[in-house]
């Protein structure tokens, strides 16, 4: 499936943390997701300008140095073997502070990727070799370290810098070029497209529904509902991890909603055996097990399953009710222009009678 790169661009925005800020207008970028590189490389330039103008966040590294003065806890060893003190100096071991910390290596690599994607702005080159001068040097740091940045207290200051910066590096993946090596490359495989597309996802439901009062749990665990098991099973029997699930208390005023969504970068549908087209197998069982496993526990409002996919062999959108329980097949198009790609998000977890009339329904809004 060949998705333009705009959309690639766009998936990124939903999928990234800084979709779930405010204020920057993610309506606009729906719009005009060919023009979020450009609007994406102008935020972070702005805000690593006010860093520099204020000070950038530092850190401390431990550090052994000949010094005219103590620093630090005195090195007898080194100090005797080198004769310093007849030198005038003593070895010391010390805490030196320092700009070159992880989150500062990742928001001037991340300047160097939007002077790549963006040449004839010579102000992205200009602030990386100013961060570089201010003595941000090293290598930048794995993308799957950006969340543990973004946790730690002392940067809190820096959370949209860093927000800006890492979705400005995943805008590497539609191009070609080989970059600096410094800079974190993802592989545009089906792999990775699979897993941007149940991050995007997450992103769009997160975005949308928790202001209307739903919980958007991304990757949650549910246990099997055991009722005996031999000693050795608990060591071999696989987790069952969730994509996404929705839950609203009370969405529309007819009772709460709990819904399952598994996403698939697939076509939703194969050749069959005794039909010309069928549902894949493995995917109905899949869902039905998510849902099924929770029957015991559920009260008068049971789960409801959503396969999200893509559209791949033309759009689908069908569902079916299996021992109480509602599963819903539907797909979206990632070729669409950016609004639209929303409101599919939205249009798959809206009721069917309300989605035909009102793709996003009560609960979108």
């Amino acid at each position: 499936m060949q998705i333009p790169v705009r959309n690639l661009w766009l998936l990124q925005f939903f999928a990234s943390d800084f979709f779930r800020t405010e204020g920057y207008g993610p309506v606009t970028a729906e719009d005009a997701p060919e023009e979020l590189p450009n609007l994406m490389a102008r935020m972070l330039a702005d805000e690593v300008a006010q860093r520099l103008h204020r000070g950038l966040s530092v850190g401390f590294r431990s550090v052994a140095r000949n010094e005219r003065r103590v620093r630090g806890r005195i090195n007898q060893l080194a100090t005797e073997r080198h004769q310093l003190l007849s030198r005038g100096q003593v070895n010391c071991t010390f805490d030196e502070i320092v700009t070159d910390i992880p989150s500062n290596r990742l928001v001037r690599a991340a300047l160097e990727r939007a002077a790549v994607l963006l040449p004839r702005e010579p102000r992205y080159r200009s602030l990386a070799r100013q961060m570089e001068t201010a003595g941000v040097r090293g290598p930048c740091p794995r993308l799957a370290e950006v969340p543990h940045l973004r946790q730690q207290r002392l940067l809190q200051r820096d959370r949209t810098m860093l927000a800006t910066a890492e979705l400005m590096l995943t805008f590497a993946i539609p191009t070609t070029d080989e970059g600096d090596r410094r800079l974190p490359l993802p592989a545009d495989d089906v792999h990775y497209l699979r897993t941007l597309f149940e991050h995007a996802s997450h992103g769009i439901y997160r975005h949308h529904l928790t202001r209307k009062g739903w919980k958007v749990k991304h990757g949650p665990t549910q246990q099997w509902d055991i009722s005996d098991a031999s000693a050795g099973m608990d060591a071999v029997l696989p987790q069952m991890k969730l994509d996404i699930v929705l839950e609203h208390p009370n969405p529309d005023g007819q009772g709460s909603r709990r819904i399952v969504i598994d996403t698939k970068f697939a076509s939703v549908t194969e050749a069959g055996y005794y039909r010309a087209t069928t549902l894949k197998s493995d995917y109905v069982y899949q869902i039905y097990a998510y849902l099924m496993s929770q029957a015991a526990t559920e009260g008068e409002n049971p789960s409801e399953g959503l396969m999200l996919h893509p559209v791949v062999d033309g759009r689908f959108d069908e569902e079916v009710v299996i021992q109480g329980r509602r599963i819903r097949f539907a797909t979206v198009d990632l070729t669409a222009a950016g609004s639209k790609i929303a409101d599919d998000f939205l249009a798959a977890v809206s009721p069917r009678t309300a989605a035909s009339a009102e793709p996003r329904a009560s609960m979108c809004g």
